[in-house]
């Protein structure tokens, strides 16, 4: 009688879980990178009627009259929306450090570092959410939606952003997320951005997948329609309404007195504002714009610059209203400040390419494809008494954000898959 081989069971099995593996991957890959679906429709969460509800007797905060002046209490309720390429990232650590230090609640993400973006923010989306709690800082990267945010704060709170110029913007977003944008595989020379701005309708094309990155994004961050006419009253309705709801709104391009508003604004003290530049991009071979390509890169985005001059300009009459020599005063103690951490904290004084940063800890997120971010390397002698802050104002976001205790299973998985794809 002949026996029948045996199945190789082993080879079998090895097989379905592989197969298993690819299919997890894949559905994993498509819940992390695929936007929601109506990421142009606003959602809110079904308890909309239950707002955070403060705990009685709980001070509550208040706008100062004259913050680092002195008679005021440091505000520990802040919103921050943080819009994409804008020094947002340094910012943020600003306000990881302060509430660290101070123990506040953060609303924090679940399972990645934004909250859905580009889909509208809900506070359903929010790590540990439950039904009228609390928190004092929301801080990570949303499409905003001002109902849906207010219900997680306290009466009171500071509403902060930061914009930049819209061409550099567009510049920076375009080097950055471009890989990202299937609309710019179709560009063939090599400096794909003159390319695209040469002739952007001919490529662009709003509904496509992440076309967001390419125009308006300052207006697509903040909630509304990236795609109005430039021309419509619904604009400057727009614009007037983000004044109405923000209580600052810096400027990248003048970031120290930014820093120093805010200052003033939260009644902080100085070392809570001190900064390293995070997040920063290594020069690009392909020249900045200028000139025409300066000038074609505004126009392909007027709405972000109808925003950008209305608070440009709000912006200069909060100066001269604090004051011009007090505001270069402040300016030269914080720079002043910086620098002298920088000598403390700094290995070589300076930030470097991806490559040469020795502790994993200190790397930061890269674009996918290319490592055009810079980190830093932390001194290795570090006196006791800066040797906290130091890590800490160096720490890039995603590290920061695990050690603050947010879950990022999602983004920490999509990580190892790149690193191990060498992506």
């Amino acid at each position: 009688m002949t026996l029948l081989p045996k199945k190789p069971c082993k080879s079998k099995a090895k097989g379905l879980l592989l197969g298993a593996l690819f299919t997890s991957f894949l559905l994993l890959l498509y819940s992390y990178v695929v936007p929601p679906l109506y990421p142009n429709t606003a959602f809110t969460t079904s308890e909309a009627a239950a707002p955070c509800s403060p705990v009685p007797n709980e001070p509550v905060a208040t706008t100062p009259a004259n913050g680092s002046a002195g008679g005021c209490q440091p505000r520990r309720d802040i919103v921050f929306m943080k819009t994409h390429k804008t020094a947002s990232s340094t910012l943020l650590n600003i306000l990881f450090r302060f509430g660290q230090k101070h123990e506040l609640k953060f609303a924090f993400p679940n399972g990645r570092n934004d909250f859905h973006y580009p889909s509208y923010f809900a506070r359903s989306l929010v790590q540990d959410y439950r039904p009228g709690a609390c928190f004092n800082i929301i801080c990570n990267h949303m499409r905003f939606h001002y109902e849906e945010v207010r219900g997680l704060m306290r009466p009171g709170a500071a509403f902060i952003t930061v914009i930049r110029d819209p061409a550099r913007l567009f510049e920076s977003s375009f080097h950055y997320f471009g890989s990202l944008v299937p609309l710019t595989w179709k560009l063939s020379s090599r400096d794909k951005l003159a390319e695209f701005l040469q002739d952007p309708d001919r490529y662009y094309d709003p509904n496509s997948y992440n076309a967001h990155y390419l125009r308006n994004l300052l207006f697509f961050d903040l909630g509304y329609d990236s795609s109005l006419d430039p021309g419509s009253p619904r604009v400057q309705e727009h614009i007037l309404e983000v004044e109405r709801r923000f209580h600052l709104v810096l400027l990248q391009e003048y970031f120290d007195e930014s820093l120093v508003l805010l200052r003033e604004l939260l009644c902080w003290d100085l070392e809570d504002v001190l900064y390293f530049k995070l997040n920063a991009r290594r020069d690009s071979p392909v020249p900045r714009l200028s000139g025409d390509l300066y000038r074609r890169a505004t126009a392909w985005n007027l709405l972000d610059v109808r925003l950008y001059r209305h608070f440009n300009a709000s912006f200069w009459r909060k100066v001269e209203a604090f004051g011009r020599e007090r505001m270069a005063r402040e300016v030269a103690e914080l720079r002043q400040a910086n620098e002298h951490m920088r000598r403390i904290c700094i290995e070589g004084g300076q930030a470097v390419d991806a490559e040469a940063i020795q502790d994993s800890a200190m790397q930061p997120w890269q674009p996918l494809g290319i490592k055009s971010i810079l980190g830093y390397n932390l001194k290795k002698s570090i006196g006791p008494q800066h040797e906290q802050l130091c890590r800490r104002m160096l720490t890039p976001e995603i590290q920061y954000l695990s050690d603050l205790g947010a879950n990022l299973w999602i983004t920490k998985l999509w990580k190892s898959l790149r690193d191990f794809l060498r992506w």
